[in-house]
């Protein structure tokens, strides 16, 4: 019974964690379906819109820095309720914000938040949750993220064509995070302390970066996350615009239809103990690869909006098929600095997802959307490919 306490604390926990995951999970998809409102509202292109995806992205991403040796240094659990009061701030902000470049500003400022909450969250599930639970504590965590994105995406579609419009969406976000953030205060006194990092002497911020790159496998992990980014987030940031030009339909529609890719999240979170038993993780890696390629390439090809969401439950699940993988290898590239590990992993994936977005904006207003789609379709299975075959040379190497 002694044992079994701490596990049940910590299982408490994960469940807090998952309820922040779902509005950073919600955040994270809100904007999708906005943008062609955001561009009507501010007299905009979709490409041009798309500049508030990558300035939280951006500076998402470069947040990890700060993050991640911080929450090594002074708690995890501490560092993700301020990032929660953080997050309801900035929100809140954004949606009064008077005119789009004020609006960036303050979707940076929330950007900078959000950084603090699901890379610490998992960080500290892998301080917590010994390795052979991880993968499905991992996967449970992740229910509540891709729930928060279910509803991020059919928000979004719903606020675009409401009066409400944007600024109710990220009111609503708001007081989600003001609510999590006061719960996670008043569970932070009984969270399980997690182990203590490897102390670093010296410039400690530096050392910990060091720490994580100097790892040859750890480097494989980060690029993979990166091209991720690039040909997966960030293409997938246009894609209710794509289906509501395709096809006529509604923005609302569309976000229904592409709420069924964390649909197939949520199949994979719920399966994933039998499947990692079953498959192994380079045939997951591979598969998932395969699944998102073919996803891109139907929805080009596709005469019917009806498969739009079919669609898009298939690349949901082949996405958590890789992206888990990567995730349980992210949590071990350097145990000892793990917050750092799991920043630098998060900085990689929504840097490159700011590229992504960039690169697809620009392709989306100028030549359309067949080479975005056509470009996903081939890169993401040659990545799932790649990653695969490093794991493979890994474990012959082991």
């Amino acid at each position: 019974m002694a044992v079994a306490a701490p596990v049940a604390r910590a299982d408490t926990t994960v469940a807090l964690l998952a309820a922040a995951a779902f509005f950073s999970g919600a955040a994270l998809r809100i904007c999708d379906a906005l943008l062609p409102r955001l561009a009507s509202d501010f007299a905009l292109t979709s490409g041009a819109a798309g500049q508030v995806i990558i300035g939280f992205a951006i500076a998402y991403g470069l947040m990890q820095l700060v993050f991640g040796p911080l929450g090594d240094r002074y708690g995890k659990a501490r560092l993700m309720c301020v990032a929660l009061f953080g997050c309801a701030a900035a929100s809140l902000a954004s949606a009064f914000a008077a005119g789009f470049a004020t609006l960036i500003v303050t979707r940076i400022a929330w950007g900078m938040a959000a950084a603090g909450i699901i890379p610490l969250a998992m960080a500290w599930i892998g301080d917590a949750v010994p390795y052979d639970r991880r993968q499905p504590a991992l996967a449970r965590f992740l229910t509540g993220m891709l729930s928060g994105m279910i509803a991020g995406q059919l928000a979004g579609g719903l606020f675009a064509d409401s009066v409400a419009g944007w600024r109710g969406a990220f009111m609503t976000l708001s007081a989600g995070y003001l609510v999590v953030a006061a719960l996670m205060v008043a569970r932070l006194r009984s969270v399980p302390p997690s182990p203590a990092s490897t102390p670093l002497g010296g410039p400690g911020f530096v050392l910990q970066l060091r720490a994580v790159l100097q790892v040859p496998w750890s480097r494989v992990v980060l690029a993979s996350a990166f091209t991720e980014g690039v040909f997966l987030l960030g293409p997938m940031s246009y894609l209710p615009a794509y289906l509501h030009q395709r096809y006529q339909i509604t923005l609302t529609t569309a976000s229904v239809l592409l709420a069924l890719y964390a649909v197939g999240g949520l199949v994979y979170a719920l399966t994933a103990r039998p499947i990692v038993r079953r498959f192994g993780e380079r045939r997951m890696a591979l598969a998932g690869g395969v699944l998102m390629g073919a996803g891109f390439l139907a929805w080009r090809v596709s005469p019917f909006w009806q498969l739009g969401g079919p669609i898009a439950l298939l690349v949901g699940f082949g996405t958590y098929l890789y992206h888990n993988t990567l995730q349980v290898h992210a949590t071990q590239m350097a145990p000892a600095v793990r917050g750092t590990s799991m920043a630098l992993f998060a900085f990689c994936l929504f840097i490159g997802q700011a590229l992504g977005v960039t690169l697809a904006g620009f392709l989306f207003d100028h030549v359309g959307a067949t080479p975005v789609l056509l470009l996903s379709a081939v890169a993401l299975p040659l990545a799932a490919w790649a990653f695969a075959r490093a794991l493979k040379q890994r474990a012959d190497a082991g």
